[in-house]
């Protein structure tokens, strides 16, 4: 298992697993942390996957932001499938088949994926696929907030400076027109997200991402 290093000396990441259930999942649990590895580690490879939304207006909203987000690297892949929103547990083996070619054609060393104990279903779903197939790996779980009040203590952080954290936040808004009606889908709330954990992680710009990381070897 490697250990999580930014660095360019060599030892960092080279392969990272981007997962989301839905469209804007991905930006918002570590939209801010990706545009960090792409500018600290630009011979990275991303593959950014998001399992529902493929063939509707989240589809064209999904691939416009991650081409924002991914658009410094050379290698990197983005592809949206088509699962059943809200509907996730009752589609787990076909997703679970989903899993498994991702792990054939793709051996990441870091994978960012949802939390283990978020209350959405497809995002749990997301999650417990994760660590299924990909056993011996580093796993960061990010969090979104919403209604279901199901935060918890993450333990590992990623302090942001004040120019990532504005761009994260204006490409979701920009990006994601179809949530604007979301009554927490606005820029307060992902501005708030930061500034508590960075307040949690003593971040010099006071701003940071935050996940849960339940396995790491250093």
């Amino acid at each position: 298992m490697m250990g999580l290093h930014f660095g360019s000396n060599g030892t960092g990441p080279k392969r990272v697993l981007c997962l989301g259930a839905h469209c804007d999942d991905i930006e918002i649990g570590c939209g801010g942390t990706i545009l960090r590895l792409v500018e600290e580690r630009p011979e990275i490879e991303i593959r950014w996957i998001v399992f529902s939304g493929a063939g509707t207006l989240r589809e064209e909203e999904a691939r416009k932001s991650a081409a924002e987000f991914l658009h410094a690297l050379p290698t990197k892949t983005v592809e949206v499938k088509g699962f059943r929103n809200a509907f996730f547990p009752d589609q787990w083996a076909e997703i679970k088949q989903e899993f498994e070619r991702i792990r054939k054609e793709f051996e990441p060393d870091l994978i960012f994926t949802h939390y283990r104990c978020d209350h959405h279903q497809d995002h749990r779903v997301v999650s417990e696929l994760t660590w299924n197939t990909f056993r011996n790996h580093l796993v960061l779980e990010y969090e979104i907030a919403k209604y279901d009040g199901d935060l918890g203590n993450p333990n590992l952080f990623a302090p942001l400076d004040r120019d990532k954290a504005k761009h994260k936040v204006d490409a979701l808004m920009r990006h994601f027109e179809s949530q604007h009606k979301r009554e927490w889908f606005t820029e307060d709330t992902f501005h708030a997200m930061l500034r508590l954990r960075g307040i949690h992680a003593n971040a010099p710009s006071g701003l940071a991402e935050a996940f849960h990381c339940r396995k790491m070897v250093i």
